[in-house]
């Protein structure tokens, strides 16, 4: 799955604002985004909308393709689930899986009439 780097983001904002002699406020005069949401940005607090970035990207002259990156963290049932090998060891994971689901319901569900009392 591909996913925007905030870390890529920050980069760029950061270097191209320096090439071009820009400092924070001139940005926010030149984009319309507000200063604080910059220096957040560029601290990488602060994911902007596509708005702001297609703002950012004209301003700075990048492209947002330079921001995808692949998400490479694999699910670790679905990596479980690929690793069974025998019937025995799939219908062990089905249990796990299901055990961990039931679990998941009951916190829920304590939590939510905790929250009514």
């Amino acid at each position: 799955m591909e996913k925007i780097s905030l870390s890529k983001l920050s980069e760029l904002v950061i270097k191209k604002r320096k090439e071009k002699n820009m400092s924070q406020q001139d940005l926010q005069d030149q984009t319309g985004i507000n200063r604080m949401l910059i220096s957040r940005i560029e601290r990488r607090d602060f994911v902007p909308s596509i708005a702001q970035l297609e703002v950012l990207s004209k301003t700075l002259n990048f492209s947002i393709q330079e921001l995808i990156e692949e998400d490479k963290t694999q699910n670790v049932f679905v990596a479980m689930r690929g690793q069974a090998k025998t019937p025995k060891e799939e219908e062990g994971i089905e249990k796990l899986f299901s055990m961990m689901l039931t679990l998941k319901k009951q916190k829920v569900l304590r939590s939510r009439l905790y929250e009514e009392q």
